[in-house]
Order: C-alpha cells, then structure tokens, then sequence
C-alpha cells in the first residue's frame, strides 16, 4: 500500500499491527479462533494473516461488507449495529470502537490514552484496531543493549567506541572497556602518560611498607628496610617492635627486691617498696608490722568493741545490738521480729522483753504465758451459780434450764415461763412460776362448792347445824414461793377475817401437809393469825398444807380453810 493520508496512515498501522499479532498466533501454533474476539477490520486482517500460507511482506487491509465506510445490507444507515427504537434507527459499535459524531460510523477506541487497558508496569500498552496488546518492556543497563529480549554486553572494542589513546589498547569487559598499556613494564616500575617505565617509591606510595621499629630505603625497582638503633637508659628496655624504649615492670617481672609483707609499686624507670596498709615499717628489723588500730585509735573506730585482726581492724556489738552498715556502729536488734515470746513482746535497747494478756501470767522462762484460772484463786465468789475457765478469762454459766444470764454476766435470772408461754401446763391447769421452774395448779371446788373466782370456793348450803359449823363457809387456794436460804423461824402467811369486828375471836390450825412438821402457827392478836416455816428445808420442795380458820363472832363458829402451796426453791443465782 501506499503511504496514505492521515487517516489512511493510522488505518495501516492498525492492519499491520493485526497483520503481526496473526502471524505470531500462527508461527506458536495457538490458532487462528482469536479473530472472533478482535473487532472489524482487526480481526479480519489478523485471520488473513494468521491462515496465509506464504509469508507477506506487509499486510493488505481487506475491508468486509459491514466496514465503516460502507453501510452493509440490513444496517440500514449504520457502519456496525443498527437497531429500531421507536420506529426510528440507532447504530451502535463493536466493543473495542466507539460511536462518532455523525451517529452512524464507529470509530476505533484507543485503550491505550484512555487508560481502560490491563497491562502491567513492566509491559508498554500498543493500541490496536478494535483492542490493544501488551509487550514485554525491557530496561538494560550501562554497556548492554537488548537483543532478542534479553540484555547482551555491548562490545565497545569491536564497535570502535573505546576512546583509548595511541600507545594503549581497549579491552573489553562486562558493561565497559579499559585501556591497557601496549608496553609491560617490571615489577616495581610504572608507565607514565609517554609509555615510559618509571621507578615506583614505594616508601613514599606503599603505606607502611615496613614493620615498626625500622627504617624504609627505596631502590632501583624495590625497597628495603633497616632496623632502627634504640639506647634505652635503665629501668627501659627496647619494645619488642624496637620503635621505642618502655618501662620494665620489675613489680611484675619479679626482679624487685621487697621484703615480705611489702608491697611493690612500679614507677616509671624504677620501682618502691611500700608497706601494706594495716602495716608500717620497722626501721630497725627491717619489715613491714601490723599496726594496733583499737590500740592507736581508742574509742574512735568503733561504737562498742574494736578487735584487732593483721593489717586491719573489725567492729563488733554486744548482745543485742547488730553491726550498722557503716561498719562502725551498732544498731539494736528488734528481737521481737523473730517471735520469741508466746504471747506479747516489747523491744527495749539492746534487749527484749515478753508480757502477756489479761487472763495469762509469764512463767519462770521469761518467755511462755500460762492461764490464769481465775474460778479456782479467786477470793470470793466470781459468779452467781458456776464459774468457767476459759482461756485467758473465765465465764459465769446458769443452770440449763429456768434461768437466764443476767445483763452483768454474773448472776442469774429466773425465766418467768408462764409470762412467756414457755410451759406445757393444759387448759384447765394455772401456771405458777417459781425460782428457776414453774408448776401447773389445777383448783377444784369439793362437792357442795361452786366456783366463784379462779382462787376460791363458796359453799353452797349445809343440811344441819353441825355441818355447817365444822365445814368451811369458804375455800381460798393460795401459792407461796420461799428460797432454801431462807432465815428460819419465818413468818410466811397471814390469816383473819375481812372486815374484823369488835368482839371477834379466831382459832387457826393446820390441818393437813404438816407431817413433818416444817410449819406451825400462831396467833398474834384475836383476829389475826400466822402461818411459819420453822426448819429448815436444805433442797427444793413443795408443799401443800391446809391452815384453817375459826371465827367466833356473836357466839356462833365459822369456818374458812386456806389451802397453801408452799414452794421451796434454790436460793437467788
């Protein structure tokens, strides 16, 4: 083809491109069905090419009915795709082309300006008819170039690109050249800018071409070295590179001359004799003595005891106190820390000492607390009813039944149970309470009695004059409540008419629960009568006694009988 105008040129360099990427699908053997995803005439070009069976120099664009220049039967007015919307028709393109100005042509898309290609960093985008390629990008470095995809040296001698002067010739090397001296020279000789060779200094150009202590003379194409001649003085030697004169350490060769107990201190050139410290220097014997530190310094070094020990001194305390820090002083020791005592313990300077708690004394060791059994020493009596030992204290206890410790803690008091409910009395039965216990009454009337309170009897008609003298008009039950201590004789009850009248006589006896005789009665004046307790009763007991009552008033006997229950309980807890 000939070179044609603007769009023709970029028309055939879109075929050749197509034309190659054929030709590479046909030379790898990977066939020709990739023309079907290339657009038109890409695809078209690449599938000529791709099953031409002779080589072409250049590919001919071969336009298909459909191209963009003509408009292809069924189309109607479009260059690709033609379709009916509203009666009207609407082009469109094949991907890979874009609709242009007129509406009917398509235009090829170039991926590679509008960014829309896939290729990576390393790849250069190459825009095609309908599509783009990706190609491999290579960057060589300095002195290579690329050749058949991979980075070759480039030969700079062959190329006749070296740039050595006349006198030198250029060798090639890996990414360079060198230009190299046509002439040798000798070892020790140099070629200089004519192609001369010069005597090398190697003194002057060689760093440090001899050891130390000797001297570098050049010659004729080497060198040599000499050594250097030291004197030392004495107390110096020469070093072993022979640089210099240094000290001898007679301290650390051994060829002093100090005695024993001496210390040997180097100096430069010589050498001292010093005693060590804790010693001094006997004049006369010629050696080094321990110095008496406690003895030249008394009561200086130390706070308490100072002994001395070859060529120094130590502090130590006494019993009690332990060495400071410092070395010097004594600090107390808290003994307690370590728990000696059994119970309470007091630090005091330089000792310690153990006392105890209330309730315990300290035994003879100085060290243990024992109880104090404060029920058996005590002078007098600690509690009411029993006393407890406890550890450390002691605990009054009450009887277990009937009584209640008091808010003191020593004495007891009497449970009232019938208050609390706390008896097992029945319905037709009175609770009495009495010193630590309670007792259920039962009161009932004898026949020919009625009721008439909770505490007594009425009579309630005699059939003749005898009965109705000797059987008591009334029947009152009484509860008495006395303690085992009690003071013996006691008045414990009083008995005579209510009202008494001017006139009235009584006669009082007790006629029943007096067999062993603990009560007996008397008449104090002549309406008044009283009930005692004349022995002593050692335990608990309870009695029931009837004491009755003859009143003569206006010659005619009435009886009242008074029937008592007398409780004996332990004395007050």
């Amino acid at each position: 083809l000939a070179p044609p105008t603007s769009p023709c040129r970029s028309q055939f360099t879109e075929c050749c491109n197509c034309c190659t990427l054929g030709l590479n699908f046909r030379a790898r053997g990977q066939g020709c069905e990739a023309h079907q995803h290339l657009g038109y005439p890409c695809g078209h070009v690449f599938l000529t090419c791709c099953e031409e069976e002779d080589g072409i120099d250049q590919p001919t664009l071969r336009r298909k009915e459909n191209s963009a220049s003509t408009l292809p039967p069924g189309n109607g007015p479009c260059a690709q795709q033609c379709a009916v919307e509203d009666g009207q028709a609407r082009c469109s393109c094949f991907p890979g082309f874009a609709l242009a100005a007129d509406g009917r042509t398509c235009e090829d898309v170039n991926e590679c300006v509008t960014n829309t290609h896939s290729c990576q960093a390393s790849e250069r985008c190459l825009n095609t008819v309908g599509s783009f390629m990706c190609e491999k990008q290579t960057t060589c470095p300095a002195g290579h170039q690329l050749k058949n995809d991979a980075c070759v040296d480039v030969d700079e001698c062959a190329a006749g690109s070296d740039g050595c002067a006349a006198g030198f010739e250029c060798q090639n090397t890996v990414g360079s050249f060198s230009c190299n001296p046509r002439q040798r020279c000798f070892t020790g000789f140099t070629q200089d800018a004519h192609g001369n060779c010069i005597d090398i200094d190697e003194c002057v150009s060689v760093e440090e071409p001899c050891n130390s202590g000797f001297n570098c003379i050049n010659t004729v194409g080497s060198y040599t070295c000499q050594r250097k001649i030291i004197l030392c003085s004495q107390g110096y030697h020469v070093s072993e590179d022979g640089a210099r004169c240094v000290d001898v350490d007679e301290c650390h060769t051994g060829v002093h001359r100090c005695g024993e107990g001496q210390i040997c201190q180097n100096l430069p050139g010589t050498y001292r004799c010093d005693c060590q410290t804790g010693y001094q220097y006997d004049m006369i014997r010629r050696v080094c003595v321990d110095v008496n530190e406690c003895w030249r310094y008394p009561g200086r070094l130390c706070a308490q005891t100072c002994e001395n020990s070859p060529g120094s001194y130590r502090c130590s305390c006494t019993a009690g106190f332990t060495l400071a820090y410092d070395g010097k002083n004594c600090e107390d020791v808290n003994e307690c820390n370590n728990n000696p005592c059994s119970q309470e313990c007091a630090n005091i300077y330089g000792s310690y000492q153990c006392y105890c708690r209330q309730g315990f004394y300290l035994k003879e060791d100085g060290h243990t607390c024992e109880d104090i059994d404060e029920c058996s020493q005590s002078i007098g009596h600690l509690c009411a009813f029993r006393c407890v030992n406890v550890p450390g204290s002691y605990q009054c206890a009450c009887p277990p039944h009937g009584y209640s410790m008091s808010p003191n803690g020593r004495t007891c008091r009497d449970i009232d149970e019938c208050s609390l409910g706390a008896h097992n009395c029945s319905a037709t039965e009175t609770c009495y309470n009495i010193q630590g216990s309670f007792r259920c009454l039962s009161f009932s009337c004898p026949q020919n009695y009625r009721r008439v309170s909770d505490t007594r009897c009425e009579r309630i008609s005699c059939p003749n004059f005898m009965d109705c003298q000797n059987s008591p008009l009334r029947i009152t039950y009484y509860q008495l409540s006395f303690q085992t201590n009690i003071l013996i004789p006691a008045q414990i009850f009083r008995i005579g008419p209510s009202p008494a009248y001017s006139g009235d006589n009584i006669i009082i006896s007790i006629t029943r629960g007096n067999e062993e005789n603990y009560f007996s009665t008397r008449k104090l004046n002549a309406f008044t009568g009283a009930v005692y307790l004349q022995r002593q009763v050692r335990e608990p007991r309870d009695f029931l006694i009837d004491v009755e009552m003859k009143l003569l008033r206006q010659g005619t006997f009435t009886t009242f009988l008074a029937r008592i229950y007398v409780f004996i309980t332990t004395h007050s807890l």
